[in-house]
Parts: C-alpha cells; structure tokens; sequence
C-alpha cells in the first residue's frame, strides 16, 4: 500500500481486554507515513487500575511505533483522559516521540486542524467524573459481552460483524449530542481559534464531515470500531475502517460520513 502523509489514531485503549492490537498491527503495517498522530486514550490507564491485560500484540504496537519514530517518521503523542497522568509530561520528547497537549496540523492542501483528544469538550468528563467513570466500566462490560456474541455468531454460521457496544452507541447518540453538544463545542472551539477544523476522539464514533463550514474529524477506536484517518499527500482526508477477516479496509459504516 501507498505511503501516505499522516496517520491520526485516538482510543487504542493499550493495557485492556478490548484493545484489538492486531487489527491495528495490520494497519500500521500497510500504511507508511510521514506523521503518526496519537490523539488520547492509547494507554487506558483508567481500566489497568482495576486488572492489567498486556498481550504480545500490545508490546508489538509500541515497539512498532518506536522503530518508525527511529526511522524519521514524526510521532506525536497528544495524552487524553484515560492517559492524562502523561500530560504532566507535555512539551517533553520521549526518545523521538513529542508529548503535547494539543497540536495545530497544516495539512498539504494549507487547512489548518487542531488537535485535540476531545474530553475537553465532554461536560461528562470535565463536570461529572463519577458519571464518566461508571460509564466507562458499562461500556467495558458490553465490549466484552460482544466478544462472546462473536464467538456465537460464528458458531451459528453468521455472516458479518455485529457490535453490541456500537448499537448502544447508535441507540443513545442522538441523546447525547443533543444534550452535551460534544461535535458542536469542537467546532465552535476551532472556529474560535481561526482553523478549519479540528481532528479529535474521545468518544468512540467515527466522523469525516462538514460543520457550519468547517470539517469535524473522529478518528474513532481500536476497541470496537477500528477506524483511524490518513491524510493523502494531496491535503485529502480518508476515514478507514479495518475489516478483522480481510486485514483490508472496509467501506464505513458510521453516519455522516464524507471524503473532504
């Protein structure tokens, strides 16, 4: 596969059951870049406190991406709330990886995007950590339920990928926009700031679209979803959702979704 410019990856969850580091070992491998940008949530911090699952595939992550840091592509760590012991380190680089709060990405085409995890845009997050907290361990639990729905989907001979975590998110994420505004106070934050757009995560739904005039970019999870964004060397953004059967990207399957 082509090379491409950057790479922006959020919510890879490292240290959890969920994390499904061998999807992303696939994707990384067929895509070279120049950039790699790590928008929040790679390490779970949140989750290892209450039982540690470290697997192969998760040390083969990291050290991957510490060998192409070493071989002159930029990667830049941007820490979010299940990492944000690690935003105490902002402005240090690590070996070749740069810690930073946020960032401002010029892509080819001369648009300018902030990047940003996005829990600063979650009233949730910011107000009711104890609400963020038990929401966290729900949505935990429903991805592990779903790995045991798989199991019995294949045993019964059906075909295709079915989420249990995403068809909660799907149920409940008119509400949830409606009430915490979460895409909207991304955009209004960027717009405040003079940029085009703004590249974020958080909250675990993929999204490549207009707002009011500027692009609103989710790059999803690698716990469910398995999406990332990869910005061609044309300043073109491409939302890629890797299929676990062929190790090849899949057409998406979230709402709204628009190549820009």
């Amino acid at each position: 596969m082509p090379k491409v410019r950057s790479v922006f990856l959020s919510d890879i969850h490292l240290g959890t059951r969920a994390c499904q580091a061998e999807r992303l070992l696939d994707f990384l491998r067929l895509h070279p870049a120049e950039n790699i940008f790590l928008i929040g949530d790679i390490i779970d911090f949140w989750a290892m406190r209450r039982g540690i699952c470290w697997t192969p595939a998760q040390n083969t992550v990291v050290q991957k991406v510490l060998r192409r840091a070493r071989h002159g592509e930029r990667v830049v760590f941007i820490p979010g709330n299940h990492d944000e012991a690690l935003r105490d380190y902002c402005g240090v680089a690590f070996g070749d990886i740069e810690v930073a709060d946020e960032l401002i990405h010029q892509a080819a085409d001369g648009k300018r995007y902030l990047l940003i995890h996005g829990d600063q845009f979650d009233q949730v997050t910011r107000h009711h950590r104890w609400v963020a907290l038990l929401g966290d361990q729900a949505y935990e639990l429903l991805v592990r339920l779903n790995l045991w729905l798989s199991w019995l989907r294949r045993k019964l001979g059906m075909p295709g990928y079915w989420s249990l975590a995403g068809y909660a998110k799907r149920k409940v994420k008119t509400a949830l926009n409606f009430i915490f505004d979460f895409e909207e106070s991304a955009i209004r934050h960027a717009r405040e700031r003079g940029l085009d757009g703004v590249i974020c995560g958080h909250i675990h739904w993929a999204a490549l679209r207009e707002i009011e005039g500027l692009r609103y970019v989710n790059c999803g999870d690698w716990v469910d979803s398995c999406t990332a964004i990869v910005e061609h060397f044309d300043g073109r953004l491409e939302l890629v959702t890797w299929d676990a059967a062929t190790s090849h990207p899949v057409s998406p399957t979230v709402d709204d979704v628009v190549e820009v």
